[in-house]
């Protein structure tokens, strides 16, 4: 009975990569596409607080505290989140789980609910290529808009090609020596997850280094598989 519930519930997919690996922008075209939902943990936190159901209040008494929200907190957030009616289409998990740990927790909230995990899809990089990519870029400080020096200057050298603004701003992190520190923490964080998930079967690995509309067909065909 629970495994025919599993296959007509929701479909809940995990998306991971590291920094600049496309996570948002092919989250925004599966959302779409399918009309699944993107919950990433720091906007759960916020929203739960925002909001204050009960496990925000727990969320927002710790952090007031100065300390760190536990695992069974996040679990609870995303337990009442799930229970929204934007999310019967489906989700897509952004930045949870981090550990093992976490994964075990979420595994044993989704089968309470009837659901599992269809997909984990890691977008694989290469971390020379990253570094280069990651750390020339720079946003327009008037519309937003993003550019890169190697990848996507503008038309016209210190004006912007949408407004026409001349003031640019890049992120403080945005260098090659904290993006490789960020790259090599990723893979050290990840891959005991990606080691969970690929003996559970549902791991699936992406090249995420090629053009976005590439991507987004292997993400397809990798979820048509998994929620068939």
């Amino acid at each position: 009975m629970c495994a025919e519930i599993a296959a007509q519930a929701a479909p809940v997919l995990i998306l991971l990569g590291p920094p600049g690996a496309g996570k948002g922008t092919q989250a925004r075209l599966l959302q779409e596409a399918h009309g699944y939902v993107q919950l990433s943990t720091g906007d759960l936190l916020r929203e739960a607080v925002a909001n204050g159901t009960a496990a925000g209040q727990a969320a927002k008494a710790v952090m007031a505290a100065g300390g760190l929200v536990s695992d069974d907190i996040v679990i609870a957030i995303l337990s009442e989140r799930l229970d929204q009616p934007d999310t019967a289409q489906g989700v897509i998990l952004d930045g949870f789980p981090r550990t093992t740990v976490q994964a075990q927790a979420l595994d044993q909230l989704l089968q309470t609910r009837g659901q599992r995990i269809n997909a984990a899809i890691s977008l694989e990089v290469d971390d020379a290529q990253m570094v280069t990519r990651i750390s020339g870029r720079f946003t327009c400080g008037g519309c937003g808009e993003g550019y890169h020096d190697q990848f996507k200057a503008p038309a016209t050298p210190g004006q912007c090609d949408k407004c026409g603004g001349t003031d640019f701003k890049r992120r403080a992190d945005d260098n090659a020596e904290t993006v490789g520190s960020r790259l090599a923490a990723y893979h050290a964080q990840t891959a005991p997850l990606i080691s969970y998930y690929e003996g559970k079967g549902v791991l699936s690995g992406v090249d995420a280094m090629g053009d976005i509309a590439a991507i987004q067909a292997s993400l397809a065909n990798i979820i048509s598989r998994a929620t068939a």
